[in-house]
């Protein structure tokens, strides 16, 4: 069993940034690939970025690209989401995801835990 904390949400102006952490309890996060989610009202959700157990694989959705950066810190079992460069269409709940593989993926039907996610606004 996997439980996911996610910390670090916030309500932030347009241009800003912030950071999302997500902590995961198990002995063998190293070996998981790590993915981040996001559901905006009224939407379905949506993949965001995803990272390799390795941490040298990490696919972005388009609509981040340049913007977002994931990373990971296997020591602290913890998986980041620096935010810069945030727009109101940003807004969403944010959901970090565990793989129990190691390659990355886009999927959610390929994650197998889940956070309860951490509220993301941005103001115009």
């Amino acid at each position: 069993q996997v439980q996911l904390v996610e910390s670090g949400g916030g309500l932030v102006q347009a241009g800003g940034s912030l950071r999302l952490s997500c902590a995961a309890s198990g002995r063998t996060f190293s070996t998981y690939a790590m993915g981040w989610f996001r559901q905006a009202p009224g939407k379905e959700r949506e993949f965001v970025a995803a990272l390799s157990a390795s941490g040298d694989i990490a696919p972005y959705a388009d609509s981040v690209k340049g913007r977002f950066t994931i990373s990971r810190d296997n020591a602290k079992r913890t998986v980041y989401l620096q935010m810069n460069s945030l727009k109101p269409e940003d807004t969403a709940m944010y959901y970090c995801a565990a793989r129990l593989r190691a390659n990355a993926a886009s999927l959610q039907a390929h994650y197998n835990y889940w956070g309860q996610g951490t509220q993301v606004t941005v103001s115009s």
